[in-house]
């Protein structure tokens, strides 16, 4: 099927509907960028995810006001820079008249914009030639003045114009071009990637949200360890997160083939798609290089504590990009926890004291976690990942028993207490329902309202 053919074929109904009421009132539009870009891939890539478009951007030749008058629902969403979204039956779609940008005088924003009339100058603004493509679905034409089709059939991310000069104007671009190799599966062109460096001025000027905001997109890629690497080859790491730099080179032992930097972008290709997930994979051993140690017993390496090290130091990095506070603590739970060691030798009370340590609700996190960390190491996995299987029939029959993990899992509470043994509101109360989870982890079989009371009547004696 030809490039056109298949956007013909699949541009929303609703979409060539909005273009056909610009026409009549005498303007002409086209869908741009990123939907058309998919578009074309999708026709390269036949799994089923690639062919999944995002939202379906429109360029017109009308002024913003013009198109407000064309449609009955319109919010001026962005109106100063010539963008309106028209509200239509099943969907929203954002409408920009085209345009010109004058100077970037903060390396972020443009200073001004300014319309213009041939979406071929509105395609020059563009970052990337993959980006600078745009289709007419009412004359079924393709406008690709800076050969972006030939480039996303190369698989080449290429600037448009001269690269330094796109990188210096907004300082996102070079970790968009980051990501783009990841979730494009791209290559660098080299004029392109050799910008990048002397562009890191504009670049530490990205907010800490949109540099999250391009990590979690990047982690959304069947190998997201590409964008990392362009990060850490081109310096955008080391502004960053300089404490991913100290894993680069850093040995391991002999259980592992990779270094501690190596290691974690297999582990992090290898953890399911999620955004806890994958960034725990790529951080769960950023500990490991303050933790490094060489021991004459074993003639090895070790890395004592870098679980306990990597939470510490994961806590802040995560602060500075502006995770939530969920995903903050979700996050450094995981790490803190990532390094299981069951074996047969486990009793049910271990286990109930593990799972209680790590939270139920971390439990299968953990299980994927731990199972790309073995992956990862670069060894045959066969034999590793017996553990996990054992620790999770092991799991599942702990929890078949009605184990309690928390206070709130206790048959009595902070009421009962006051109400059946006249105990006084305060931190006592909790220290006694603590200290009762301790016995109830120990013998779950004690989790009854009698038992606990008379063991209560104890601790408050």
């Amino acid at each position: 099927m030809s490039d056109t053919a298949r956007l013909g074929q699949n541009v929303p109904g609703e979409v060539r509907e909005l273009c056909a009421r610009l026409f009549e009132g005498g303007f002409r539009a086209w869908v741009v960028g990123g939907c058309v870009r998919d578009q074309l891939l999708a026709e390269q890539d036949p799994r089923p995810e690639s062919a999944i478009i995002g939202d379906w951007d429109i360029a017109t030749s009308a002024r913003p006001e013009q198109v407000q008058k064309l449609f009955r629902r319109v919010i001026p969403t962005g109106i100063q820079h010539g963008t309106v979204t028209v509200l239509a039956k099943e969907s929203s779609y954002e409408v920009t008249t085209l345009r010109g940008e004058t100077t970037y005088s903060d390396g972020r924003r443009p200073d001004g914009v300014y319309f213009v009339d041939d979406i071929k100058d509105d395609l020059a603004r563009r970052d990337f030639t993959i980006n600078a493509i745009a289709y007419d679905p009412l004359a079924d034409v393709l406008i690709d003045p800076f050969d972006g089709v030939r480039d996303l059939h190369a698989r080449i991310l290429r600037a448009v114009g001269d690269p330094s000069v796109r990188f210096a104007e907004d300082g996102l671009r070079v970790l968009r071009a980051a990501r783009f190799v990841a979730t494009l599966q791209v290559e660098l062109e080299p004029e392109t990637e050799r910008a990048i460096a002397p562009s890191l001025d504009s670049y530490r000027k990205v907010s800490a949200e949109r540099v999250r905001e391009e990590w979690l997109k990047a982690c959304k890629a069947q190998r997201p360890s590409r964008a990392f690497e362009v990060m850490k080859n081109h310096g955008l790491l080391a502004i960053t997160a300089p404490e991913l730099m100290e894993s680069v080179g850093c040995e391991q032992n002999h259980y592992h083939a990779y270094d501690v930097w190596g290691h974690a972008m297999h582990c992090l290709d290898h953890c399911p798609p999620t955004a806890t997930l994958r960034m725990a994979g790529l951080l769960h051993d950023v500990g490991k290089p303050r933790s490094r140690a060489f021991s004459d017993k074993t003639s090895d390496y070790t890395f004592y504590e870098h679980e306990r090290i990597g939470a510490e130091m994961a806590g802040p990095l995560l602060d500075r990009l502006r995770f939530s506070n969920d995903e903050r603590a979700r996050i450094v739970a995981l790490v803190r926890h990532h390094l299981v060691c069951y074996d047969e030798s486990w009793s049910d009370a271990a286990v109930r004291r593990w799972i209680r340590r790590v939270s139920p609700e971390l439990v299968d996190d953990l299980y994927a976690l731990n199972e790309a960390d073995v992956r990862a190491k670069g060894k045959d996995p066969t034999l590793d990942l017996g553990h996990i299987a054992q620790l999770k029939a092991h799991v599942a029959k702990v929890l078949a028993q009605g184990a309690a993990f928390t206070t709130k899992d206790l048959a009595i509470d902070g009421h009962t207490l006051m109400a059946e043994l006249g105990a006084a509101p305060g931190p006592n109360i909790g220290r006694v329902l603590r200290a009762l989870l301790e016995e109830v982890v120990d013998d779950p079989a004690t989790n009854t309202k009698q038992a606990l009371l008379a063991r209560a009547r104890l601790l408050l004696s």
